[in-house]
């Protein structure tokens, strides 16, 4: 496949202006949501207000699926042509607070596949991308999962905070993992584990539910890494909605049926 260079630099121009205004944003008003620790900023609302209008400019016929503003459903009718789908601040908890990271995660479908995928931190100038069949890259440079083993790796996990009922079944894994790998981390935003996987910083990251937003872009830079990406059960991710997510770099891809039965 041809790699369609000049449609991804539109969408990272796009997606480093969206974090200029993150991480220039001061006092952004707290709106709670529905569901435990579930938090809105006037900052999510804003950048998704101009990544749609910027993203609907370099594909004015694109359809959009976002957190924010009633537009967080898959429709059978984005199974044709392009659909966007944002996550303006992944990490919106550390947004808050000021813990560190918090990205910008914009996902380009194509016949409702997973067809480009930018994650941006801009607390760390780190701009991931990758169209599918064509390579993961941070900063233009290529990326590879790591050839570690599980036994040699850091491991990452989110916690799923809005699902409280899946707290047990979560931390029974971390605890299940913990003496199988170096150490296990926790940052705060899915997309940015993804892309740690598929950077080889860490060679696995697991979550037991999370929404389109938070993996339609960072799934297709890890998948392009070399890394294998599925639910918690091993089926492939559905890039319809809210999934659970396994994500295994190469060096622990071999150990993707140990992990599925612990």
């Amino acid at each position: 496949m041809q790699k369609d260079t000049v449609l991804i630099k539109k969408i990272e121009e796009v997606a480093k202006a969206a974090g200029t205004i993150m991480a220039e944003a001061s006092g952004s008003h707290i709106k709670a949501k529905s569901g435990h620790a579930n938090f809105c900023t006037e900052t999510d609302e804003k950048i998704q207000e101009f990544l749609i209008k910027e993203l609907g400019k370099i594909i004015p016929d694109a359809m959009f699926v976002g957190e924010e503003e009633d537009m967080d459903a898959f429709t059978e009718n984005m199974t044709h042509g392009y659909t966007f789908v944002v996550d303006p601040i992944d990490g919106t908890s550390n947004f808050i607070y000021g813990y560190r990271p918090s990205v910008v995660s914009i996902g380009l479908l194509k016949e409702g596949a997973p067809y480009i995928g930018v994650v941006y931190n801009p607390f760390a100038n780190e701009m991931y991308h990758a169209q599918a069949g064509c390579g993961a890259y941070m900063n233009d440079e290529p990326i590879s999962s790591s050839s570690s083993p599980l036994s040699d790796s850091l491991s990452v996990f989110g916690t799923a905070p809005y699902y409280t009922e899946l707290q047990d079944r979560t931390f029974d894994l971390a605890k299940k993992l913990m003496p199988l790998c170096v150490d296990i981390r926790r940052s705060g935003t899915a997309a940015w584990d993804f892309c740690s996987v598929a950077a080889g910083r860490c060679g696995l990251y697991f979550e037991m539910r999370m929404q389109l937003w938070d993996y339609a872009a960072a799934a297709l830079i890890a998948t392009e890494a070399g890394c294998t990406v599925t639910d918690i059960e091993g089926n492939a991710l559905s890039y319809r909605g809210a999934s659970s997510a396994l994500c295994l770099s190469k060096g622990v891809s071999g150990d993707l049926d140990l992990i599925l039965n612990l």
